[in-house]
């Protein structure tokens, strides 16, 4: 039986380029510049190889597949900025933890969904992961427990993340800001208000506030620890 199994790109054998030619960390650094700037579709081996001015054949002795140079770009973002440090209160650690990786995925906005159904196993990776179950262990020894209060909260952040990036995606498509695009819909939302047809929605429509990205973010994960909280304590 043929033996099909992904061999990862962690434990393959580095090859360290020539002097001429580019190193591991440049040709992945050009990868994420593409990919913050035209999405993950645009990085092709072909393509790095052209930024970089190199051979395409060239990077294939270093990097072997698009998907081991993806691997790469996930751990080397991951690595771009120092991780939070813990404190040992697991609510507070937890939202630290929530907002780095908050801020990861808007800096790179291909990286969530890159991110979805494959585990990062690179060391930048492993030890953001490890550093999140370190927090919630100081709420629960429960491993499990743990595991799952790390899934859950990850789960917010990438849900929360999501619908801010496909917010900006419909200003960039649309070319207007947040404030524009409401008053150019306003015609049709008095009409809608007037019907008498939707009382609650006219009611938030007049009378609720408008928060931000970053408000709504965080009454968001809050409701989620308090979540967290009043589960894991019929848990332990």
């Amino acid at each position: 039986m043929t033996n099909t199994a992904k061999t990862l790109v962690w434990t393959k054998e580095q090859r360290t380029p020539s002097r001429r030619a580019p190193s591991i960390e440049r040709i992945v650094r050009t990868a994420v510049d593409l990919a913050d700037g035209e999405g993950f579709d645009a990085v092709t081996m072909r393509r790095v190889a052209t930024e970089l001015e190199s051979g395409t054949a060239s990077l294939y002795r270093y990097v072997e597949s698009r998907d081991d140079l993806l691997d790469l770009m996930i751990d080397a973002v991951h690595g771009e900025t120092a991780p939070p440090t813990l404190t040992g209160d697991w609510r507070a650690d937890l939202v630290a933890v929530a907002a780095h990786t908050r801020t990861t995925l808007i800096r790179h906005p291909w990286l969530g969904s890159e991110l979805t159904g494959r585990p990062a196993l690179g060391a930048n990776s492993l030890r953001l992961h490890d550093l999140a179950l370190t927090a919630a262990g100081a709420r629960t020894r429960d491993i499990n427990l743990a595991a799952a209060i790390v899934d859950t909260v990850h789960a917010y952040v990438f849900g929360a993340v999501a619908q801010q990036l496909a917010d900006q995606k419909a200003q960039r498509r649309t070319g207007l800001t947040e404030a524009e695009w409401q008053r150019s819909v306003a015609p049709y939302i008095c009409e809608v208000l007037a019907s008498g047809d939707y009382p609650e929605f006219g009611r938030r429509v007049r009378d609720a506030d408008d928060p931000d990205a970053d408000q709504r973010f965080e009454f968001g994960l809050g409701c989620v620890l308090d979540g967290i909280a009043a589960r894991a304590a019929g848990i332990d």
